[in-house]
């Protein structure tokens, strides 16, 4: 055999074996293309699109922990010092209908109490479409009129009730006019009563708030009204915003249909503060927000009823770093119609994101 055909023997031979190897191989699989998760920015910051739907989600929520000194609700209060840690998460959803924004919003709050358990709060947990907005969210006797001011202890002097299950519709004209009108659940069942002691654990009735605002440059008018079926009377609240730019300020009046009687909207705070005689016939509320700089800004309020309790709360609200605020709050609370006073004082810590 001369060399040549030795030479073609051997690239035969090795063509045939590298054949044999290339039909046995495996071919690996195109990989999936990568789907990254796409901003939607078209109901506010902070919303993104669930991968492989048209639903904007967003996530949201607080830690808090906070040292409180007595109680500037009840001078009965046994307790010197209180140590309150708090964590919340908020989920909020939206996608576009025919009708409008379908939106959800759901909050879950978990406290810690020095000496107790751990308690869970379902806050909030609503829907919302074309201006209507059923399930579980503050009154809008609150809601609507924007609470009180930008203190801690704002609602120290009773201003309206919180969580409750409602159906609300809010209208907005565009042009500075909104109302709204909410039908809400009295929250009576087995073994409840009304403000006053009624028995209300057969009552089916709902309460009605309504109210109507009016905003124009700077300044802003509101007024609300709330009827507590069980009661069969209510409260009249009017709100006045202004900002001035080196400051803000509002001014707040409340009025109660029957003074000699406590219900849901002209209350005790909860219907059991230490002196449990609720607004009398009137209360009002008024403050002012300075902010100092992007850093800085100190509040203060003042409150008092027709039954003459008085209460006065300042505060300093400082942001060292975005969405950390450290917030130390004073608050002089006075009862005089069984003539006892309190002062009160919070340190604040808290993150949010």
């Amino acid at each position: 055999m001369n060399i040549k055909s030795l030479l073609l023997g051997s690239a035969a031979a090795l063509a045939a074996v590298s054949g044999a190897h290339a039909a046995d191989a495996v071919v690996a699989a195109e990989p999936e293309p990568l789907e990254y998760v796409r901003i939607c920015d078209a109901y506010g910051a902070g919303y993104f699109f669930i991968p492989g739907t048209e639903t904007c989600l967003k996530i949201g929520g607080k830690v808090r922990t906070e040292g409180e000194w007595y109680d500037a609700y009840n001078p009965n209060a046994v307790r010197g010092t209180l140590w309150h840690t708090r964590a919340e998460l908020q989920l909020q959803t939206a996608s576009d209908t025919e009708w409008g924004p379908l939106k959800t919003n759901t909050e879950l709050r978990w406290d810690w109490q020095e000496g107790g358990q751990t308690n869970t709060n379902f806050l909030h947990g609503s829907i919302s479409l074309g201006g209507f907005t059923v399930g579980k969210e503050d009154s809008q006797f609150n809601v609507f009129t924007g609470y009180a001011g930008d203190v801690i202890n704002d609602d120290v002097v009773y201003d309206g009730p919180y969580e409750l299950n409602q159906i609300t519709y809010n209208y907005d004209a565009g042009n500075g006019f909104t109302a709204v009108i909410s039908v809400e659940d009295t929250n009576s069942g087995k073994g409840a009563t009304g403000s006053n002691g009624e028995d209300s654990s057969n009552h089916y009735a709902p309460d009605v708030v309504a109210g109507a605002g009016y905003k124009a440059g700077a300044w802003s008018f509101k007024v609300v009204g709330g009827y507590d079926s069980i009661v069969e009377e209510g409260a009249v609240k009017a709100r006045v915003d202004a900002d001035f730019g080196v400051f803000s300020a509002f001014l707040m009046g409340g009025w109660n249909t029957d003074g000699d009687k406590l219900n849901k909207y002209a209350g005790a705070n909860g219907g059991g503060d230490a002196s449990g005689i609720g607004w009398g016939d009137w209360a009002v509320w008024g403050g002012v927000d300075v902010p100092i700089n992007d850093k800085l800004k100190w509040n203060l309020q003042l409150a008092y009823t027709d039954s003459k309790i008085f209460s006065a709360t300042t505060n300093v609200k400082w942001k060292p770093v975005k969405n950390l605020l450290i917030e130390p709050e004073v608050t002089y609370t006075n009862w005089d119609s069984i003539s006892e006073d309190q002062w009160a004082g919070i340190l604040r810590f808290e993150r949010s994101f």
